[in-house]
């Protein structure tokens, strides 16, 4: 260890209906599921995020910024950048975007299964690798 603090880490694969989550720290660098968040309304959607950070004693914020495969802006672009302004906003954490254009392509799921935790992994799991 070189001195430096150890971050717990939490990444969101933010969605209208569900938004993934996964953490990690900085001293592993590896990343895994956590939940999924299934609040539509804003209120008991940050009050979850505000019980995960507080339980996890989070201390970095993930979002996956979604794209189209050739890095142009998405449709729901501009809804994670405010999801992450806003997170960044009411908690104070520092919050990084990080490109999820593939996060969900690469997960084999049953049909109906729920993946936004193991996107939020992909996602964390590209951060952490993107800083070493």
């Amino acid at each position: 260890m070189n001195g430096e603090a150890i971050d717990t880490v939490l990444a969101f694969d933010f969605g209208l209906k569900r938004i993934g989550v996964a953490i990690g720290n900085t001293m592993i660098c590896q990343a895994k599921p956590l939940r999924v968040i299934t609040a539509i309304a804003n209120e008991p959607k940050f009050a979850a995020i505000a019980a995960l950070i507080a339980e996890w004693g989070a201390t970095r914020i993930v979002v996956g910024l979604p794209s189209h495969p050739d890095g142009t802006e998405h449709e729901m672009s501009a809804r994670c950048r405010r999801f992450a302004n806003q997170v960044h906003g009411r908690f104070g954490l520092p919050v990084e975007l990080v490109d999820e254009r593939y996060s969900s392509a690469v997960i084999v799921a049953k049909r109906g299964e729920v993946i936004d935790d193991r996107a939020a992994a992909i996602i964390l799991q590209q951060y952490f690798d993107a800083q070493s």
